[in-house]
C-alpha cells in the first residue's frame, strides 16, 4: 500500500477537525494534515474532508459564509478532477451551499437539535463511491448525529434523478434495516443521510463516521467508510493530482 496523505479543511467554527484528525492519524495511520481554509494548494492530498462545527458560526445558514473561504475554489477544481472530497455534518451543509451536491439541508423538522445514535444503511449500488467500495449493499451503520439542520430537501425531479443515477449512497433506518418516519431523525426527503456528485467522487453526510472509529466511544462502524476510502485511494492512483497550478 503506498503512502497516502489525506487533508482536513478547517474553517472558523470546525468542531469535528479533531475527530478525523485522530481517527485518521492514530488510529487508522494515514498522514493527515489541518488544512487552514485559507489554503490555495491542494494538490498534495489523496483526499480531502469538510468535518462538522458551526463555520463561521452558522450566520444566514449553515455553510452559507464557508462557501466563500479562500479553499472553496481549489477545492471545485480538486474534486472536478476526481479527487474524492468527504463532507460530513457541518461539511455536507458546505458541500451541498457550494453546489458541489445537490439539494439542501433544511432545519430538523421537530425544530430541535437532535443528538444521538441512529442507524443508516448503505444503499445498493452506492459500492460504486470510493467511500462505500466493497460494503454491500443493505449494509447497517450505527454512527451518532448532531445537527440542527440536517433535513436533506431536494426538488422532486432530483429526487428522481439521483435515485436514477444511485446518487443516494446512505438512508436512515431501523436496526433492522427497514426504512421508517419514526427512524427518521430529522425529516430528511425519503429518509436520505447521505449523498454524493454524478461521478461518485464527492460525499456528503449527516451522521458521523469519524465519531464510531473505537468501541471506546460507543461503536466502531464508522470504520467501514472510511477503511474503504483508504482502499481506494491507495490504488486510484494520483492522477487528478494533475491540477492546474495554485489548486
Amino acid at each position: 500500500m503506498r503512502q497516502l496523505k489525506f487533508g482536513v479543511l478547517v474553517f472558523p467554527g470546525s468542531n469535528g477537525d479533531q475527530d478525523c484528525l485522530y481517527l485518521l492519524n492514530e488510529v487508522l495511520g494515514v498522514a493527515t494534515d489541518a488544512v487552514w481554509h485559507e489554503a490555495t494548494q491542494l494538490a498534495a492530498y489523496d483526499c480531502l474532508i469538510l468535518p462538522g462545527g458551526f463555520s463561521y458560526g452558522d450566520y444566514l445558514r449553515c455553510g452559507a459564509i464557508a462557501r466563500f473561504s479562500p479553499v472553496m475554489a481549489p477545492l471545485r477544481a480538486y474534486a472536478a478532477a476526481g479527487g474524492p472530497v468527504l463532507g460530513i455534518c457541518n461539511g455536507f451543509q458546505i458541500l451541498a451551499e457550494a453546489g458541489l451536491l445537490p439539494g439542501a439541508l433544511l432545519r430538523n423538522q421537530e425544530l430541535a437539535f437532535a443528538c444521538r445514535q441512529i442507524h443508516v444503511r448503505v444503499e445498493p449500488g452506492a459500492q460504486a463511491t470510493p467511500f462505500t467500495q466493497g460494503v454491500a449493499g443493505g449494509t447497517i451503520w450505527r454512527l451518532p448525529i448532531a445537527h440542527g439542520e440536517g433535513r436533506y430537501f431536494a426538488a422532486p425531479e432530483t429526487l428522481a434523478a439521483l435515485a436514477a443515477n444511485r446518487q443516494i449512497v446512505l438512508r436512515y433506518c431501523a436496526p433492522d434495516g427497514e426504512v421508517t418516519p419514526v427512524a427518521n431523525p430529522n425529516g430528511s426527503s425519503q429518509a436520505i443521510a447521505g449523498v454524493c456528485n454524478p461521478a461518485g467522487n464527492v460525499l456528503g453526510l449527516m451522521p458521523h463516521p469519524e465519531r464510531a472509529g473505537e468501541a471506546l466511544v460507543g461503536g466502531a462502524d464508522g470504520l467501514q467508510l472510511f477503511q474503504a476510502l483508504i482502499a481506494a485511494c491507495s490504488s486510484a492512483g494520483a492522477d487528478f493530482r494533475a491540477l492546474p497550478a495554485g489548486s
